[in-house]
């Protein structure tokens, strides 16, 4: 299924960044400049800046998204996949991926904040698409009593 595709490019792109977040949160504690307790329970002396901004991207990964991921569940349930959900899918995926690239590289938020409405509204579009498609795909209430 094709819809399916979207998702599993998210997941793979949430996977990514954190095993770079794990990566770079261990040399950071090697290299002294966190101290491994702060992770303990995130408190005290805290992480350099690019390392606290490739943390909080990471983190926005298991937000938004999860309402994508719910979407794409309910469209293979619903047999309800189709050509408009699998692009705005994609569509939806390629934000974020931008919104993370500019997250842990330039981090301007202006831009960070574009890529981000953006995707939201894509999204938004992702589950009016759907509940148009179920609504269309229903059967007719029956009358009977």
């Amino acid at each position: 299924m094709a819809i399916l595709w979207p998702a599993f490019a998210l997941f793979a792109l949430t996977m990514f960044s954190v095993f770079r977040l794990a990566r770079m949160r261990f040399a950071a504690a090697r290299a002294g400049s966190v101290d491994p307790r702060f992770y303990k329970i995130f408190k005290g002396e805290g992480e350099r800046p690019e390392l606290a901004a490739v943390t909080r991207n990471v983190v926005n990964l298991y937000e938004m998204p999860t309402l994508f991921y719910a979407g794409t569940a309910f469209a293979v349930a619903a047999g309800a996949p189709g050509t408009a959900l699998v692009t705005l899918g994609w569509a939806y995926v390629a934000l974020r991926v931008l919104h993370s690239a500019i997250h842990v590289t330039t981090n301007k938020v202006r831009w960070r904040f574009r890529v981000f409405a953006a995707s939201w509204l894509v999204l938004i579009a992702y589950w009016a698409v759907l509940g148009a498609t179920i609504a269309r795909s229903a059967p007719a209430a029956s009358s009977g009593g």
